[in-house]
């Protein structure tokens, strides 16, 4: 069920989105892309003549107040943004007068779920792993349902519209749904549109299938990696993980970062590949320095930046970006693909010395996108690539996920996907 196939005229609405924008000292947005991308499901609630009651989290204040994390902060953004007056319930728990009042084409914001222990189920101030800590998240089970219950009692119907949450078993998106029938639970168009990009890299394949895999550990990455090593025809490891795999075969990384517990770990997905048929594709080359500050992303006056082979980096220097020969095997790669997926850059993008990799990729991501490829860009650190390089408008889909889209990718249900259809 969408909202496309409801008519809200009359009805009170509760959507779960993800407002969780990043905030300057002084409270004000940096980034309201999470805001914007919810407005068209917000926008059709009112336009069709129903209330909307809306409710997100913010930051992770761990079931306490924390006023820095308050969503009062953002009303008038969201006013802003919708074009009408928001008004704000400062307790979740308490807002049934306000949420009864509401009239057609009228708006209600609620303070950060988060703030109640009962949003995420994990007991506060207990230590994990006693058995006290047993006993609160048992009970602390029973009440997570009173607040999903008093959550659903304000409106008529729910839209779940938070991808970026939607692997979390969480009052506001996997609990609320019970007190709901069927046809009055609903997916948002964001969610829609993530499930269908998502679909559409694992489900309905076009190919050849290339996926890029970036970061800095493999331990992170290894149930996609093994999942993808059953679906793609190619998979290109880029980015800190290059060294833990070059380690396994004896090379030299100087001080590259690396897991030396997960070396068994690197040379397991290189058997899984040949196994499967699938091309492996590995940076052969780095760029080096000795000299990255990582508090201000800079190189340090005097130091060198060299290239050299990934498993022969020099004491003293450690691996920071693919080289020029990693970089056209990549592009080389990718190139004819038909889905294409990329989580993870190529190198510290961050620090504008070593952005030739995570470019080169994206380059070549967009090429084939022109083409007739679907790509899906999925990650904090690949959106932010491609919006650093100025090609949002030339990939099929950017994914607000994180780590909902990681979970879906590694073949996982998502609990705020799944009780929709329960």
């Amino acid at each position: 069920m969408t909202i496309n196939e409801f008519n809200f005229a009359g009805k009170k609405a509760i959507v779960r989105v993800d407002f969780n924008v990043p905030l300057d000292e002084n409270g004000k947005i940096t980034d309201d892309t999470r805001i914007r991308g919810a407005l068209p499901t917000l926008k059709k609630i009112l336009d069709e003549g129903g209330a909307l009651i809306i409710m997100s989290h913010m930051g992770k204040p761990k079931g306490k107040v924390n006023m820095k994390l308050s969503l009062g902060q953002i009303v008038d953004a969201v006013s802003a943004a919708l074009g009408v007056p928001v008004q704000f319930a400062p307790d979740c728990a308490k807002a049934k007068e306000q949420a009864d009042a509401l009239k057609p084409g009228e708006v209600l914001l609620l303070e950060n779920l988060r703030f109640y222990p009962e949003e995420e189920g994990k007991p506060v101030g207990v230590e994990k792993g006693t058995p006290e800590f047993d006993e609160a998240k048992k009970a602390l089970k029973v009440s997570q349902k009173e607040f999903a219950k008093t959550l659903a009692s304000y409106a008529d119907c729910y839209v779940m519209d938070a991808f970026g949450t939607a692997h979390r078993k969480h009052a506001s998106t996997a609990v609320i749904d019970e007190f709901f029938t069927k046809e009055n639970r609903m997916l948002g168009l964001l969610m829609e549109k993530e499930v269908h990009a998502v679909d559409a890299v694992l489900g309905n394949i076009k190919r050849p299938f290339v996926a890029i895999m970036g970061g800095s550990k493999v331990s992170s990455k290894i149930g996609i990696i093994e999942n993808l090593l059953g679906k793609v025809d190619k998979l290109i490891l880029c980015g800190g993980m290059t060294y833990t795999f070059a380690k396994a075969h004896n090379g030299e990384i100087g001080e590259s970062i690396v897991e030396l517990d997960k070396l068994d770990v690197a040379l397991g997905v290189e058997e899984l590949a040949k196994k499967n048929g699938v091309e492996l594709v590995l940076g052969s080359d780095c760029t080096a320095t000795n000299g990255l500050d990582f508090s201000t992303m800079t190189v340090k006056p005097g130091s060198e930046i060299i290239n050299c082979p990934a498993n022969k980096v020099p004491a003293g220097f450690e691996g920071v970006d693919a080289g020029p020969e990693s970089q056209k095997a990549f592009a080389e790669a990718i190139n004819g693909a038909k889905t294409i997926l990329w989580n993870g850059p190529a190198g510290v993008f961050e620090c504008d010395d070593f952005t030739a990799g995570s470019r080169a990729i994206g380059d070549a991501i967009a090429k084939a996108t022109a083409e007739g490829a679907f790509s899906l860009i999925g990650g904090g650190d690949s959106v932010a690539c491609v919006n650093k390089f100025g090609l949002a408008d030339q990939v099929s889909y950017i994914s607000t996920g994180g780590g909902a889209l990681l979970e879906a990718i590694e073949g996982k249900v998502l609990p705020g996907v799944a009780a929709i259809d329960a």
